[in-house]
């Protein structure tokens, strides 16, 4: 039979039978279908059951197949059914038009049969896959490991991008204990990513993006192995090319405290048990973007952007907020009473003194994780009064899914506003014991999302936050929440990530009911996703302002740099998965107990807080005479003020790769007024940056460059020329303006 060719065209209406307009191409040849968009081809090898997936940006994959891990029946690869019939799809759903080629993998040798789906929509050069495992017979399905791509050697499975510096983006599960993302060095690296990474050239960025989009059910592990060997009938791989990459629902790990922390040592789901096994007539893996480019940043964008629209995001109106956190002054609890009680009172009288940075919005007093008997609800509705009188606002705090306490009470203790013990509401191991999220003999331990005395703390938590007039949460630990545990209250609900899904949804229920729909949530601890139920979220851990972690006197963690090495990959998910990003407060002075800062270190993380798109926040004790100088300094700038009142995050033109703290990063806004920042964490040598109006797309003509702050002339372009270099000197950073003449 001659090939069948079907043309799909985007404008006019041109209707074939049983298709509407589309702008791919689906030929169909006696061993293969191919769907084209012209950037984008997807290959299925009709004998093998086997896919190729081919993007723009010599991003190839090949021989790609799927699998499904029963309890009972073991492994079953789609290459290991004999026969892969398929057929096609419209699909009009909120990610637009396409196409859907269904593969049911199947023969009458097992008693499974996997269903692949592959979607390619129209103009969006990327795609969505996911893989259901379906009983033949009256058996049921269980599995706590599906996946819908896995690049396997044995199976000839293959994947190389071009370019001669590869890159694979390792990301922990969630942003707890100062774990940051990781570049892995190609070849020799082997790993795991969570939800999501991507596979790139850090001189061109073109790459590829692989994610999970629905997080309501598996926590999504990537595994990762890329190295020189030789396949069969292959020859030697190149340093683009992978050995074998797996996407795969179920990841569920420990800690390993003998490995460094980003390598196994606290980046992964920092589970007890085994995920939970999902069961049924059939159970479904999770749906998984699949997007490649010649620029990685905008396949990001898509990612961040195919997320919101499956699982929607909260919006924000009018300026974003801007808020001073007792956390940099006091530390845990306030039981040291350096500022509490009656330092909020001047903080807040200080801050009503500054004209910008009330220009936008009502300034938010957050007390963080306060000892309850110091700051008595009574006495936090009287701050609350007195903070209105400054035309400021109160923030809350507090943890929903885990409980701090000592190990030995667990029985004794009552879980705030109800009448259930602890031990009745946490978690458990597989031989029923309580499962502690951070050890210690005072330690915090994950309570049961599902349980109905979580949903009796939450409201008890929530009608404090009312009676104080709370109009900004700061929720924390959440991760306790998505952690495996062998028994919950709703045995309906099988899996870590249902219960924190379902936890998360139903807190934000709570808020809405109780306090309104107009209160500004952030996240602390917690894993990406599901991200819907947040305003914003900490791209890393507290953020204690100095430069570097091996900064002499300082802890190991916590820096700026640490910080914005980690965040300069996340800057995609200010506004695609939340209306702002949170780099944590920066501080005037010192960081509790910690050395006083230098003005050069505080630019620096006012600066890294900019190119993120985050809220303004400040942790900074203002009865200090150097704080509050610097105050008037930094916080009250109005051009300062005037971004923040509205943060977006920069384009990223030179990411942080390895873990080195010598870090040299560029981020570029494009807009109206023009910014340029640029960090060099380097404090021996100096940064050389070269820079082209073309490469920031800029039109010919005269400029004028002036550091952000001071407006100092740091440049000047003549007409016609086309390109300058910026000198940034050691452990220092430059925002530049770039203002036409």
């Amino acid at each position: 039979m001659p090939a069948i060719i079907r043309r799909y065209i985007a404008l006019g209406f041109w209707f074939l039978p049983g298709w509407c307009l589309q702008a791919q191409t689906l030929k169909e040849y006696p061993d293969s279908t191919v769907l084209d968009d012209g950037r984008v081809r997807v290959v299925l090898h009709t004998a093998s059951g086997a896919i190729d997936y081919h993007f723009a940006g010599g991003i190839d994959i090949d021989n790609a197949v799927g699998y499904v891990l029963d309890t009972r029946a073991g492994l079953l690869l789609t290459s290991d059914l004999a026969q892969h019939p398929y057929s096609t799809d419209e699909v009009h759903d909120s990610l637009g038009d396409g196409i859907r080629i269904n593969i049911r993998h199947m023969d009458d040798h097992h008693a499974l049969s996997l269903v692949q789906r592959i979607t390619l929509y129209t103009n969006r050069h990327w795609v969505l896959t996911d893989l259901t495992a379906a009983a033949t017979g009256e058996t049921m399905v269980e599995t706590r490991n599906i996946s819908p791509l896995a690049i396997l050697p044995r199976q000839l499975g293959r994947m190389s991008i071009s370019g001669d510096e590869p890159r694979i983006l390792d990301e922990p599960f969630d942003n707890d204990d100062w774990v940051g993302v990781v570049e892995r060095h190609w070849p020799g690296a082997e790993g795991t990513s969570y939800e999501f990474s991507a596979l790139y050239d850090n001189t061109a960025l073109n790459g590829l993006v692989v994610g999970s989009l629905r997080h309501d059910c598996w926590k999504t592990g990537i595994v990762y192995h890329t190295g020189a060997a030789r396949g069969p009938g292959q020859a030697a791989r190149g340093p683009g090319q992978i050995d074998s990459l797996v996407v795969y629902g179920g990841a569920a790990t420990p800690d390993v405290p003998s490995l460094p922390p980003a390598y196994g040592g606290k980046d992964g789901t920092h589970d007890h048990l085994p995920h939970g096994t999902l069961t049924g007539a059939s159970v479904a893996s999770p749906l998984i973007f699949l997007g490649g480019g010649t620029d990685l940043r905008s396949v990001f964008t898509d990612y961040g952007r195919a997320n919101a629209i499956i699982n929607g995001r909260l919006e924000w109106k009018g300026a974003a907020p801007v808020y001073w956190n007792s956390f940099g002054v006091e530390g845990v609890l306030g039981y040291e009473k350096v500022m509490m009680p009656p330092g909020v009172a001047k903080i807040s009288d200080y801050l009503h003194g500054l004209a910008n940075f009330s220009r936008w919005s009502h300034p938010v007093l957050s007390i963080d994780s306060y000892d309850q008997s110091i700051y008595t609800t009574d006495l936090l509705s009287s701050l609350s009064t007195y903070a209105k009188k400054n035309g400021q606002q109160m923030g809350f705090y507090f943890i929903p899914f885990a409980v701090w306490t000592w190990k030995n009470s667990l029985d004794q203790t009552k879980l705030a506003g109800t009448g259930y013990s602890l031990s009745e509401v946490v978690l458990k191991d597989e031989q029923g014991r309580p499962i502690a999220y951070k050890e210690g003999d005072w330690g915090a331990y994950p309570i049961d999302p599902t349980h109905p005395a979580t949903r009796q703390s939450i409201i008890a938590q929530l009608q404090k936050a009312k009676a104080i007039h709370a109009s900004f949460l700061k929720i924390d630990f959440l991760t306790a929440g998505a952690l495996e545990s062998s028994t919950r209250s709703n045995p309906a609900i099988r899996t870590g990530m249902q219960a924190y899904d379902y936890g998360m949804r139903m807190l934000k229920h709570l808020i809405d009911s109780i306090l309104g729909p107009d209160i500004f949530i952030t996240e602390a601890i917690s894993p990406m996703f599901p991200h819907q139920y947040a305003h914003t979220r900490f791209l890393s851990t507290d953020v204690y302002s100095h430069l570097r972690d091996d900064e002499k006197g300082f802890p190991a963690w916590g820096s700026t740099e640490s910080s914005l090495a980690t965040a300069s990959h996340l800057g995609w998910t200010q506004g695609t998965l939340w209306p702002f990003t949170n780099m944590d407060v920066c501080i005037m002075e010192h960081f509790e107990k910690n050395p006083e800062l230098s003005e050069q270190e505080i630019r620096v993380r006012l600066y890294a807080m900019m190119v993120m798109g985050s809220i303004l926040g400040d942790g900074s004790d203002f009865r200090q005479p150097l704080a509050a100088q610097r105050g008037r300094k930094y916080l009250d700038n109005p051009g300062l003020c005037t971004f923040f009142s509205r943060p977006q995050a920069f384009l990223p033109l030179k990411y942080s790769d390895g873990d080195s703290f010598d870090q040299q990063m560029v981020f570029y806004l494009r807009s109206n007024d023009p910014l340029l920042g640029l960090f060099n964490f380097n404090t021996r040598d100096a940064f050389n940056y070269h820079c082209s109006l073309d490469s920031l797309g800029l039109k010919r003509g005269k400029y004028i460059l002036k550091e952000f702050l001071t407006g100092a002339t740091l440049a000047t372009v003549a007409a016609g020329q086309e390109d300058l270099s910026l000198t940034i000197p050691p452990g220092d950073a430059l925002m530049v303006e770039w203002i036409p003449q």
